[in-house]
């Protein structure tokens, strides 16, 4: 959980060391030392990326957040953020909200030489229903197995058409009329074979929706004036989903959009008691951490797991401003007993945007986000998986993103 360089190069020291004994956590030193990944430096067609066996790359496509689980079958399942790219593909910043699909691909091992399979999801007005909850895209999949069943959460998204005219949706443009309807969902399917031949479960309503549409402007059916708006205020997305054996109850995180009067993320939680749902909700800000100086850290892309021999939960978080980390736009850890209520971790600092090749060269890199890890059946960490880019894709149409692996090696005591 702590990331110190040295005069060699990169060593990031992950120690997860939590004096929590008043809330219940036992006290215990879990150390994870990333490892060096396995790919090299590359420059295509005047684009800079990574390429090599520990990387989910397409020369075609964009690759974004990825999602991995060791299935019954021995093998290593990922399900990642895929869509077209090239010359005459839209923009990064418009492409992946209007065409996001889901890509699935297998690998023996946990960290590396993962094989395409191929397009498990796609938004559904590809099978000719637009007005599906999730006709135009599907994106930031997250892979669960709960009492030997596969849950696949994802966001999805459609375009509502144009708004009437003199409604405070007159002029949102159709990219925006699609992230404004961000939702939740869930495929549920029970093997792998059954899910590549197209036997699963994918509900015709979303999981979770937002129960507020707070904005002043630029909107699609804003709430009544007045309305307070909750964590899941105009979309929801980015599901995490963890058990809480405590009460036996399923814990949806997600993102939410507040402008108050600017933009900023913040998170819920939704409860059920079935991974399936139906999931209700909570009025609880998560992650919401207020600094010494009363400002709230800005956040995103929790990662959450439940630590079994700790007994607490555990999120890795993308921190924007680097008031959780100390490190701008840097990967922070923080800690919960209960889920809910959470704090920073004793050593903050997950991990830098940088990766350690094994070549020993440490390469900077401009996005390292949409963390989401490998657990072992203690809830220790293996691999961390995360949507990587050397340089900025945003204004560019062809391909330079990619998802990393990087493994981790863990000691405890």
């Amino acid at each position: 959980m702590v990331s110190k360089k040295n005069t060699i190069g990169l060593c990031i020291v992950l120690s997860l060391l939590y004096l929590l004994v008043q809330q219940g956590c036992r006290q215990e030193i879990l150390s994870i030392n990333p490892g060096k990944v396995d790919a090299e430096l590359d420059t295509l067609e005047e684009k800079i990326i990574l390429e090599g066996p520990s990387v989910m790359d397409d020369l075609n496509r964009y690759v974004w957040g990825a999602s991995v689980i060791q299935g019954m079958d021995g093998l290593y399942h990922m399900f990642y953020s895929t869509w077209n790219a090239g010359k005459d593909s839209l923009t990064f910043g418009d492409s992946w909200v209007l065409r996001s699909e889901i890509g699935y691909a297998q690998s023996e091992f946990p960290g590396r030489d993962f094989q395409f399979k191929k397009i498990i999801l796609r938004g559904r007005i590809h099978d000719g229903d637009s007005m599906a909850w999730d006709a135009q895209s599907v994106h930031n999949p997250h892979i669960k197995r709960f009492d030997g069943r596969y849950y696949l959460y994802y966001t999805g998204s459609m375009d509502p058409g144009i708004q009437p005219e003199g409604s405070p949706g007159e002029h949102v443009s159709k990219r925006n009329r699609v992230q404004q309807s961000q939702q939740v969902g869930v495929v549920e399917f029970e093997t792998f074979p059954n899910l590549m031949a197209g036997e699963f479960t994918r509900l015709d309503k979303p999981l979770l929706s937002p129960r507020t549409r707070v904005k002043k402007d630029l909107v699609v059916s804003p709430s009544p004036d007045g309305t307070i708006a909750k964590p899941d205020n105009m979309v929801v997305v980015n599901p995490s989903v963890v058990f809480r054996p405590s009460d036996k109850k399923y814990l949806l995180y997600f993102k939410g959009n507040l402008y108050d009067p600017n933009w900023r993320g913040v998170h819920g939680i939704a409860i059920s008691d079935f991974p399936s749902g139906p999931f209700t909700a909570q009025d609880d800000f998560v992650f919401d951490i207020k600094m010494s100086d009363g400002r709230i850290a800005s956040a995103e892309d929790p990662y959450v797991w439940n630590s079994k021999k700790r007994g607490c939960f555990n999120a890795v978080i993308k921190d924007f401003s680097g008031r959780l980390s100390g490190v701008q736009s840097a990967l922070a850890i923080l800690t919960s007993q209960d889920g809910v209520t959470w704090q920073v971790a004793e050593n903050p600092l997950f991990m830098e945007r940088e990766v350690l090749l094994t070549n020993g060269k440490t390469i900077p890199v401009v996005h390292l986000e949409r963390p989401q890890l490998l657990l072992d059946k203690n809830g220790i960490p293996l691999v961390l998986y995360a949507a990587c880019a050397v340089e900025s894709p945003y204004g560019k149409s062809t391909h330079n993103t990619f998802n990393v692996h990087i493994p981790l090696q863990n000691t405890s005591r």
